[in-house]
């Protein structure tokens, strides 16, 4: 007798564990709560997440600490030179895997006045119809929505949004008596933006805290086609800051013109040099190391794309002719002048020869391409143009013996990372997408051509990662107007249903 109790008891157990909701609940459950979890969404926005403010991050590290303490989870605060970070954990069974979840909490800097309201950091929902938004009340909210309505805050998407949509689902599991597949722990990053930059000695630091069988990055937006969508990489990004110099101050453009070159000139013939006008990169061995293959290059493609709608989108006539599809574009590395500045233009122009130039370089990068070899690549091939490169200011010495100077300044940002399309951990989130959404409706990506702070739990972890899509592709992050449409949100929570009921092996 007692056999067969012990025997029920772990039978009831196994049951509860790991349970793997049928697509009818799952898309019930996603209705249901869909309202509370867009108010605890509209609640999260209105905390202001600068990650370079202190006061911010500890306000928005209050708040999460409150929600996942509300949902069982044991905290830690993990310091790293001076900056917090939280960890969230959560064992449902011993013996079970652990997955971890990467969320960023911080946004991109605001500047009111280019915001279509009041107040970036208090969530609004607007119906958008022909590029016109009209602002409608909270309260026509409930569950006969229309997807196409937008929430608009900064953070809406990136990444508070799918935050959000993730810890709602870790709300209905538990109101609903059902464990995830898998132990699950939390990583609140409030620095994304900024970089990231003491994510490296945290993770290397804190090995035994956050070790895990596989990382889930709940962050980045959808490609044009706005599917459910699993990214399998990100590039990572190197800058370099190239200033020019020409005479020792701004001088007049009457009175020397002709006589004094113009560092503009320089720079540009420098910068014209580096891609050819189809728009590939001349600097020698930019690319070696990258070999688009056979399958490979058949499962890179295999994203749906419409290439007349994306040139529409757009704006443009013409791709540059990096890889023969968008897909492929993104296995490259690029090489992108994100900025320039010389003198003034405008209301405050002025005829004067400046004294300077500047362009700000960004460089997006596989993991065929290392960062310091392509910031080596890039400063030989500027000494090939006969610039002296400088280790700070020209002295007198060097601008009298040198016509073509040049600062080079650089930083290397997060590391790339690729996760085979093929890997256990794709294939068992590719059968949680399949019983949420059916075969052929959700998307496997390669990479995103943005980046992400991931590389450094691969390297200290030995850990697979891949990031969970859920923001629409036209969602302004980083800019104003920045927006989550509500769809996108219900979708998430589908989403995050299915991949916390797949049991994870």
């Amino acid at each position: 007798m007692k056999k067969a109790i012990v025997f029920l008891i772990s039978l009831i157990f196994s049951m509860s564990f790991g349970q793997s909701l049928k697509r009818e609940k799952i898309h019930q459950f996603a209705d249901e709560y869909f309202v509370e979890g867009m108010f605890t969404l509209k609640e999260f926005l209105q905390l202001p997440n600068i990650g370079s403010n202190p006061d911010n991050i500890n306000l928005n590290l209050s708040w999460c600490e409150n929600a996942l303490k509300a949902l069982d989870f044991k905290i830690e605060l993990l310091t790293s030179e001076g900056v917090k970070h939280l960890l969230a954990e959560k064992t449902y069974q011993k013996k079970a895997p652990t997955v971890l979840f990467y969320l960023q909490i911080d946004g991109q800097p605001v500047d009111s006045s280019k915001w279509n309201q009041k107040n970036p950091f208090d969530a609004v929902i607007k119906e958008c119809v022909g590029g016109e938004c009209i602002g409608l009340s909270w309260e026509k909210l409930t569950k006969d929505f229309d997807p196409d309505w937008k929430v608009f805050a900064r953070s809406a998407s990136d990444s508070k949004g799918p935050a959000i949509a993730f810890l709602q689902t870790l709300r209905i599991l538990k109101e609903k008596n059902i464990n995830p597949g898998f132990n699950i722990k939390v990583i609140m990053d409030f620095q994304e933006e900024l970089g990231s930059p003491t994510l490296p000695a945290l993770v290397r630091n804190n090995r035994n805290e956050l070790s895990a069988d596989a990382i889930l990055i709940m962050d980045g937006t959808r490609p044009p086609n706005n599917l459910p969508t699993l990214t399998f990489g990100a590039r990572g990004i190197a800058t370099m800051r190239l200033t020019v110099y020409g005479a020792y101050k701004n001088l007049h453009s009457g009175q020397y013109g002709n006589y004094a070159p113009n560092p503009v000139f320089s720079l540009s013939r420098l910068l014209g040099s580096m891609k050819d006008e189809e728009g590939r990169v001349l600097i020698p061995g930019y690319y070696d190391g990258i070999k688009l293959m056979g399958d490979q290059k058949a499962l890179i493609n295999s994203v749906p794309q419409n290439e007349e709608e994306l040139l529409m989108t757009l704006g443009i006539a013409k791709s540059e002719a990096i890889g023969e599809t968008y897909q492929e574009a993104l296995q490259f590395p690029s090489l992108n002048v994100r900025g320039l500045r010389a003198a003034w233009v405008e209301n405050e122009v002025r005829t004067i020869i400046p004294s300077e130039a500047l362009a700000e370089i960004d460089m997006r990068l596989v993991p065929e391409t290392p960062a310091e070899r392509q910031i080596q690549l890039l400063t030989n091939f500027i000494e090939s143009k006969g610039f002296y490169v400088l280790e700070g200011e020209p002295s007198e010495a060097e601008r009298r013996k040198y016509p073509k100077l040049i600062k080079i300044e650089s930083r290397i940002g997060s590391r790339p990372f690729r996760t085979p399309l093929d890997s256990q951990l794709g294939n068992w989130l590719g059968l949680a997408m399949t019983r949420v959404f059916g075969e052929g409706n959700f998307i496997r990506m390669q990479s995103t051509g943005g980046s992400q702070p991931i590389a450094p739990f691969i390297s200290e972890l030995g850990i697979p990662a891949i990031s969970v899509r859920i923001p629409n592709p036209d969602n302004n992050i980083h800019a104003p107007n920045e927006n989550l449409r509500l769809g996108n949100f219900h979708e998430g929570l589908k989403m995050c249903l299915g991949i916390l009921t797949q049991k994870y092996e």
